[in-house]
Formats: C-alpha cells, structure tokens, sequence
C-alpha cells in the first residue's frame, strides 16, 4: 500500500484543499478502510460555510463523515473485522459509562468521539467507533447505499423520538437530505405526509419519496396556512418536524400542530440563535415541543437494516458522483441549492 494518499482538508471558510498527507497506519483496536464512497451531507456544507463545527471538526482537519468502505488493515486485538470486508463505519461513538449512555441516552455521551476524514482514499476507524459503531455491509448492497446509514439513523432517530402512530399526518418542512430522509420514513411507517419546501426540484423529491402532499410556499403565513388546509377542520397536523435549521421555520413548525400534536425541532440552528414562541398557544393547546440530536449505536443497526431490505429508496437520495479533486465544485454548486440531494464522492 502506498505511503501517501490524497485527502481533504479543511483549511476555514469555504477553504477545503486537496492534499497528499500520508496513509494512516492502524493502531490496536483500530481499522484501516479504503474508502469506497464518501457522500456529501448538509452538516459537511455548514461545516464548508462556517470554517468549523464547534462538537465535530476545528480545522486545519481532514473532512468528511458519511462513508463505507472496504478494510485493508486491521489492528492489534480486532477480531470482528478482517482485510476485505466490506463495512460501513458511523462518524462517532459514545463512551458507554457516563450518566446519559447509562440512562439510553448514548447520543448525549459526556465524551462522544466523534470521527472526520471520509474525503480521502483512506480513513482511520478509532477503536472506540470499531467496537461500538462499525458494520458489516451484505453483499447486496452497494457500498454507496451503506454509506447512507449515519444520516438514515438520525431520520431514524429523529422520527421516532416524536412518537408518531402510523395515522398520523406528519409535516416535514424543509427538502433537504435530511428533511427528505424524514419524509421518506414517515412515509414508510404509515403516516399521512406532508412536505413543505421552497424550490422547485425539491417538490419532484418529495413526491417521489412518499408525500402524500406538496406545499411550496414562499411565505411562512402561506406554508401554515396551507398545511392546516389539508387537516380535517384547519386543525393542524399531529407531528410537525422542522428540518431546516432557521429560527423561523422552528416557530412555523408550532403553528402548524394541531392541539396535543408534538413538534420536533429537528434542524440544529446557529450557536446562539433564539426564537419567538406562542407561550399561550403552546400551554393551552397542550403542545409537545421536542428536538432530537444525532444516533446511537441500536438506532444505527436499524438504518442499516432498513437500506439493505431495500424498503428505503437508498438511490433516490444519490443524485450526483464525482472525484475527490472536484469536491469544492461540488460544495459550491450544493450552495446554490440545485436539484442535487447527496454527492457520492468517489476517492
């Protein structure tokens, strides 16, 4: 193998280069993966526009989270993976024994390890994430499709954290990845549907992943207002998930619930972002507000689960592939919100 390999590194600010760094060699406990796919991830494109992510990645660092690959090393003590298996390797681990992974809670873990470097022809699995958050992908997958589990997991998450029954009418607001991801879920569950987007190619998306309906307003009184429209009465919907991430959204999510419904604040806004909230209608209409942050081991195994039994339309979500070297493009043209919803970058 060679010593050196090609990599992104993030630099700051939309500064994202491609470097010869040298191959990662494995430690006990840890893996040495060829990467077969690395995808783009609405969480990579923050990351591209602030120069950081204050829990995940301080530059200068390698980039990229969402992978599957192939194993060409394996460490001291690894025994569950050898040379030639195909996996699929999850961005972080819990550490198993603080008072949120002892209570369930693993995706709130004190010391979650989080993992970077998917950009690349090679990553390095921490032993941590080996034990914990590493899979075998079957033979029928493709390794693209595997590499969908980490965003998967958090729909997943995210999901069912809002308790929903399958009558349910379900309102995702936002055509992201991840808003398409949650769609898609609902619909699989058995909910009634609803997506609210802005853009045109995102419409098409949601029909295709299982909206029952389509609202495309360009205003948030318009988006409500519509959304309750397809409720018996103007009541409002029984779940209301914003996948968005902008102060606005989370309070047009409030107003689209119906009384008892439960709204999950899905989208992580900016440090420091505050909102403006109904305090009367939220009591009185006995309104569960939520929100839901990453995955945990258990819920990972499910997504992954989910892709191979081939319920989930995993190539709906590939919509474009490039090479490594063409990474920057691909950030650039994501930033003018093209019809694209995940890259395959393809080391």
């Amino acid at each position: 193998m060679a010593t050196t390999m090609r990599a992104a590194v993030l630099h700051g600010r939309e500064d994202v280069r491609i470097e010869s760094v040298p191959v990662p060699q494995a430690k006990p406990g840890e893996l040495i993966v060829r990467v077969g796919a690395a995808l783009t991830c609405g969480t990579d494109l923050k990351v591209f526009r602030r120069g950081y992510h204050a829990r995940m990645i301080v530059p200068p660092a390698l980039f990229g989270h969402e992978l599957a690959g192939t194993v060409v090393e394996a460490g001291e003590g690894v025994k569950d993976f050898v040379p030639g298996d195909r996996v699929v390797a999850l961005n972080s681990a819990p550490c198993g024994h603080c008072y949120f992974c002892e209570r369930g809670q693993e995706n709130l873990c004190d010391d979650l390890l989080f993992n970077n470097g998917a950009y690349a022809e090679f990553i390095r699995i921490p032993s941590r994430i080996v034990a914990k958050n590493t899979l075998h992908v079957p033979d029928h997958v493709p390794l693209e499709h595997a590499a969908l589990t980490e965003p998967l997991a958090c729909a997943v998450h995210g999901f069912e954290d809002s308790h929903p029954r399958p009558d349910d009418t379900v309102a995702v607001i936002g055509g992201g990845p991840l808003g398409l991801m949650m769609l898609h879920v609902a619909s699989l569950f058995g909910c009634r549907t609803i997506a609210v987007v802005k853009h045109d190619g995102q419409v098409e998306a949601a029909k295709q992943l299982g909206a029952s309906h389509v609202v495309q307003a360009t205003t948030i009184r318009k988006a409500i207002k519509e959304t309750r429209a397809l409720t018996p009465k103007d009541r409002g919907v029984d779940i209301a998930i914003e996948a968005v991430g902008v102060p606005d959204a989370w309070e047009e999510a409030v107003e689209m619930v119906r009384k008892g419904g439960t709204v999950n604040f899905f989208g992580g806004c900016a440090a420091d972002t505050k909102v403006t909230l109904d305090t009367n209608r939220i009591h009185y209409s006995d309104i569960t507000l939520r929100a839901t942050f990453h995955h945990t081991p258990a819920i990972c195994r499910r997504a992954l689960d989910l892709i191979a039994s081939g319920r989930f339309l995993a190539s709906s979500f590939i919509t474009g592939r490039a090479h490594l070297y063409e990474l920057n493009r691909v950030f650039k043209k994501l930033m003018n919100r093209t019809r694209e919803i995940k890259t395959a970058i393809v080391p």
